[in-house]
């Protein structure tokens, strides 16, 4: 039975809107495009499916018009939805805002994926399979009454499930009772500078991607993501390791950080090491920052076809 990328966490919708810059605080600006499509895990999602892996959404979707684009979106894209629709209130929704350096700013309303509920979290406990590879957001561990429920989830997976934890930029808000106990089961770590930096509070990337590896079980690994620097790898028992990037011109930034965690855990679910599955991850995130919208992860033809052209 192959590896699956389960999802546990929030798919959502974004209303993206460009912009020149951020606004000073009480000022106004006029965007120059807006969309609103799905954004969230499901770009993590897309970035493993498209590399070949099986995806599959395990968090609440509800009924209305952003429930509706969530799971159309999945459809296209293969994506697998374990639970079943809800029925009281609508799927929460993103403002994110893209500025002319392609930096994004998010806002974010929460829907029924701030309700989970127990019954649930044991439908999801009782569909993973060993072997399987877990996606946990922090952005759910955040969540005031859905935080402890998926850190039970996640500290009762079985040893043959690997657990990866995207802190995402909530962080700092997640309990110590709810976020320790994760961090000491979780098998990886992938966090952006920001992130890692609130964690350890190290500048540096290097000592920033070792304070994360040692918040973690004695086998696990960290992985810093650095932007266009490409990543740093903490590994047990080495000296993080710099896995170079590969320069591109950046359009939109929005999701670049979830098709690198796609991709990393994408290749290591088919088998290849952490150091090529991070190489492979700085590569699709590359791409995806080269193209506008939030999920524009490659497919395997189109990242052999970037590695190929140098990343270029």
């Amino acid at each position: 039975m192959s590896r699956r990328l389960v999802l546990v966490g929030n798919v959502i919708a974004d209303l993206v809107i460009e912009i020149p810059a951020l606004p000073e605080r009480g000022g106004d600006v006029v965007g120059s495009r807006t969309e609103l499509t799905v954004g969230g895990g499901f770009n993590t999602l897309v970035a493993a499916r498209r590399l070949g892996t099986a995806a599959v959404f395990a968090g609440p979707h509800g009924t209305g018009p952003h429930g509706d684009l969530v799971r159309a979106a999945l459809a296209a894209e293969g994506v697998e939805n374990l639970l079943p629709v809800r029925i009281d209130g609508d799927t929460g929704f993103t403002v994110a805002l893209v500025d002319g350096g392609g930096e994004r700013t998010f806002v974010t309303s929460f829907g029924v994926e701030a309700r989970l509920a127990e019954p649930e979290v044991a439908a999801v406990a009782a569909e993973i399979r060993p072997g399987d590879l877990v996606q946990l957001s922090g952005y759910a561990l955040a969540l005031p009454a859905v935080g402890p429920l998926l850190a039970r989830l996640a500290t009762g997976l079985p040893a043959g499930v690997t657990l990866c934890l995207d802190p995402a930029s909530l962080v700092a808000d997640i309990p110590p009772a709810v976020l320790d106990p994760v961090l000491a089961r979780a098998d990886w770590i992938s966090a952006n500078a920001r992130e890692a930096r609130l964690m350890t509070g190290h500048e540096d990337p290097a000592a920033a991607a070792a304070a994360l590896r040692a918040r973690l079980a004695p086998g696990a690994g960290a992985v810093l993501r650095a932007g266009g620097a490409g990543c740093w790898l903490a590994l047990p028992g080495a000296e993080p390791r710099h896995v170079p990037g590969f320069p591109v011109h950046a359009v939109d930034t929005n999701g670049a950080g979830d098709a690198h965690v796609g991709a990393f855990l994408a290749r290591l679910a088919q088998g290849e090491t952490p150091a090529a599955a991070a190489r492979t991850a700085n590569a699709a995130a590359a791409y995806a920052v080269t193209r506008s919208g939030p999920a524009t992860a490659p497919t395997s033809a189109e990242l052999a076809e970037f590695l190929a052209g140098g990343g270029a």
